[in-house]
């Protein structure tokens, strides 16, 4: 019977089926359905799904009759989409076990290349996790490498709102290694990670800029360690909003900062700018509001109605005004 089972196709009601609880694939794009299930409208399902037959009795006495899928969730659930009553199936013994029906599933999807790099780690660590596989043991199943398991399964490593962000399609498979290099600096990491959303580097890029903080990490090690320094840097990066690194010399240092645009160093220059015009405009507040109570010079300031006219009038000229003076009283004149 169970020859008979998987050398025929039947037709199964698709309400019966029920998925595959060991399904590696989490995330199923919706136009493509959507594509799929149109296509079976027009030309029906072209490969018949693999699925296990499970008899249970029923208190009436009656046989109850379920399916649980093995391989096929796309067909399946573009039939169910395009209101397809009945899908061809080849139908398994019974007796598949849990690591079969978690193997073929994961084939199905790799010969198909339909697993995003998170999905692939993921059933790739439950092989290893439930069924004690060893990685060289998963990747003869496949047919990859031992280093392309490994590889894979190194990802899992990264928190968990970077690997829905691959999953999304946000980030690229690249832009994981060099996320993993920053992996034992979480802070760093975290700002590669939005530098890669935010500003849609490369993964080329993002190497770069991993390697460049590989390199500084390694150097910082020969030389002693300045808080001074450490601290400076981080109120830098929080003020211009990129990362910066001061490096000191035994006389004076420099500064780095990293931009990845030239509209982010027009932005720095800005900021900078801006900066400089407010503090020249606090000093000048500063000066006048001194100027209006004390003289620069310290001396203090003489109210207007106090200050005297200033005679330096010589003795001759003195004289000859105060002669002029009489000659024009109003006295020498009568009417």
């Amino acid at each position: 019977m169970s020859q008979f089972y998987s050398d025929s196709i039947f037709w199964i009601e698709t309400e019966k089926i029920n998925p595959n609880p060991f399904q590696p694939r989490k995330e199923f794009d919706e136009a493509r359905l959507k594509d799929l299930a149109e296509s079976i409208r027009q030309y029906g399902v072209l490969q018949p799904i693999v699925v296990t037959r499970k008899e249970t009795q029923k208190e009436d006495g009656g046989i109850a009759v379920e399916y649980e899928l093995i391989s096929g969730e796309r067909r399946l659930r573009a039939s169910k989409l395009a209101g397809i009553p009945q899908i061809p199936a080849v139908i398994r013994s019974n007796d598949e076990s849990n690591l079969m029906k978690l193997e073929l599933a994961i084939i199905e999807n790799l010969q198909r290349e339909d697993l995003n790099c998170v999905d692939r780690a993921k059933a790739f660590q439950q092989l290893v996790a439930e069924f004690n596989f060893k990685h060289t043991q998963i990747a003869a199943k496949i047919g990859k490498s031992r280093e392309y398991v490994s590889n894979s399964l190194r990802i899992l490593a990264l928190p968990e709102h970077m690997l829905l962000a691959v999953s999304e399609g946000k980030i690229l498979e690249g832009h994981t290694r060099p996320l993993l290099m920053l992996t034992d600096r979480k802070d760093e990491q975290e700002t590669l990670f939005k530098e890669i959303i935010y500003k849609k580097i490369t993964v080329r890029d993002a190497e770069m800029i991993a390697r460049k903080i590989a390199t500084e990490r390694a150097r910082k090690k020969e030389v002693v360690f300045d808080p001074e320094i450490t601290a400076l840097e981080e109120k830098f990066a929080e003020s211009l909003g990129t990362r910066v690194h001061i490096e000191k010399g035994e006389k004076g240092g420099k500064i780095t900062i990293d931009f990845f645009s030239n509209d982010d160093v027009r932005a720095i220059l800005d900021m900078l700018d801006s900066q400089k015009k407010r503090k020249v405009d606090e000093m000048l507040d500063k000066h006048i509001a001194s100027m209006a109570t004390d003289d620069i010079s310290g001396v203090p300031k003489i109210a207007e109605e106090e200050i005297a006219f200033i005679d330096d009038r010589s003795v001759e000229e003195k004289k000859a005004d105060e002669e002029s003076e009489d000659l024009y009283s109003v006295k020498n004149f009568s009417l």
